[in-house]
């Protein structure tokens, strides 16, 4: 009879660090360096899903890609209605 570990593992999953307002203003940069509008770019993403709204500069198309689009309209309404 095999004896079986009654203990439960805890597995963590590293997340990156950066907070959703973080990730917007390395995103809202990224565009403007590019020279395109960042809110107009950040709205077709939000409205379509479609990453190649964001540019591939300074990563910003991997780092909006790590916030679920509904995630980022809720932290933009917050901000939004908080001010």
């Amino acid at each position: 009879m095999v004896e079986k570990n009654e203990q439960t593992i805890k597995y963590t999953v590293s997340k990156d660090k950066k907070s959703v307002k973080e990730i917007l203003e390395v995103v809202y940069q990224a565009l403007l360096e590019k020279g395109y509008d960042p809110v107009n770019q950040i709205v077709g993403y939000i409205l379509s899903g479609d990453p190649t709204y964001i540019t591939s500069h300074k990563n910003a198309r991997n780092l909006i890609r790590k916030i679920e689009r509904d995630e980022l309209v809720e932290e933009l309404l917050k901000s939004y209605l908080s001010k």
